[in-house]
């Protein structure tokens, strides 16, 4: 089985370079192209595609950087498997406003620490690789959060909380709160929760430094630089909640499930009840001047999306029984809501445009 299709890469590189997202103005420099005001964006988008008639899924991974304006293609191993000749660089926080140091204006990398932090870094020790520095995934982490709530009830440690349905579907911080707390009441953190991902395969989904209060955020001591995702590893974790999606290649025949059929579908339930269409997909933003048509929305569209002034993010499964479409995308960026196109927006036109762009290559690769 080939993992990585070349076609399907190029056709992502092409949808990304066609944005131009280096021309997005930034509100934080005066409206400064960001390319100028603090170098090239960062954006990891993954894409998996399930194409019918027994021809097998085909995927790419393709990450843009002030290192990597161009586009670098991500090699994947075998079946599947995570990415190899690239290592993710831990982002950073600090300074007096304990700001996201790597993308304020001006930010000089070559000044700053971005150092292999080991909870990320897939290959510790190889500083030769082509380094990419992982942007914050913001609320799409609640995801991760969602998938360890999946698991305690799955062990019977807990029913399902009341706050899990808020917590993704409009992303509520509260209800994130009770339910990292909920983790550490049943020993799914601060440990064993990464644990389980990685042995299943995902390595960069990693939930750092919360507290047993609940906490997760800058102001605790977790957030930028301590909860990580990336594209690649989040697409694989949905394979996984994906009861329509063919058996997860990279793991052995025999492995035990990350979760019960019952939670997997309940999952995905949540995830088709989606309010924020609003960085893929764009059913949140219609009503606004100048918004233009993304990729499905909910519940077409199961997905989490996350925002913050720095970071925007999205993932989840495009099922379409109109086009027959099955597939999995997720989109990890440094082009949150300072870079909005309207007041009201969580982000660039630019993404939206994106989404459906994504979508038109979704499409192609499964008549390929």
């Amino acid at each position: 089985m080939i993992p990585d299709d070349p076609a399907l890469a190029h056709a992502l590189r092409d949808a990304v370079l066609a944005q131009d997202f280096g021309a997005t103005p930034d509100a934080w420099a005066g409206q400064k192209p960001v390319a100028l005001a603090s170098g090239f964006p960062s954006l990891d988008l993954a894409l998996v595609v399930f194409r019918p008639g027994g021809r097998g899924p085909v995927g790419a991974n393709v990450l843009f950087s002030r290192e990597h304006p161009q586009g670098h293609v991500a090699t994947v191993a075998p079946g599947f498997g995570g990415l190899v000749g690239l290592r993710f660089v831990a982002d950073l926080r600090g300074g007096p406003q304990n700001d996201s140091l790597a993308w304020m204006p001006g930010a000089d990398w070559g000044s700053l620490s971005l150092r292999p932090l080991w909870p990320i870094d897939a290959h510790p020790g190889t500083a030769a690789l082509p380094r990419f520095v992982a942007p914050y995934p913001a609320s799409l982490v609640k995801l991760v959060v969602a998938v360890g709530v999946a698991m305690a009830v799955d062990a019977g440690l807990s029913a399902w909380p009341a706050a899990l349905e808020p917590m993704i579907v409009v992303s509520s911080n509260e209800a994130t709160d009770e339910c990292v707390a909920l983790l550490h009441r049943v020993g799914l953190l601060p440990a064993e929760l990464n644990r389980r991902l990685d042995a299943h395969g995902l390595p960069t989904l990693q939930l750092n430094d919360t507290t047993a209060a609940g906490g997760w955020r800058n102001a605790d001591g977790a957030g930028v630089g301590h909860l990580h995702m990336t594209a690649w590893d989040t697409v694989r974790l949905l394979w996984l909640l994906d009861a329509d999606a063919p058996p997860a290649p990279w793991l052995s025949p025999g492995a035990p499930p990350l979760l019960s059929p019952s939670s997997r579908d309940r999952l995905r339930q949540v995830l088709q009840g989606q309010q924020l269409n609003e960085i893929l997909s764009a059913g949140s933003l219609r009503r606004l001047p100048g918004a233009v048509p993304g990729g499905p929305d909910a519940p077409v569209f199961a997905h989490k999306t996350g925002t913050t002034d720095n970071y925007a993010s999205d993932a989840g499964i495009w099922r379409d029984p109109s086009s027959g479409l099955h597939a999995i995308v997720a989109v990890l960026t440094t082009l949150g809501r300072r870079y909005a196109s309207h007041p009201e927006a969580a982000t660039t036109w630019r993404l939206q445009s994106l989404g459906a762009a994504v979508h038109q290559v979704a499409l192609a690769a499964a008549k390929a």
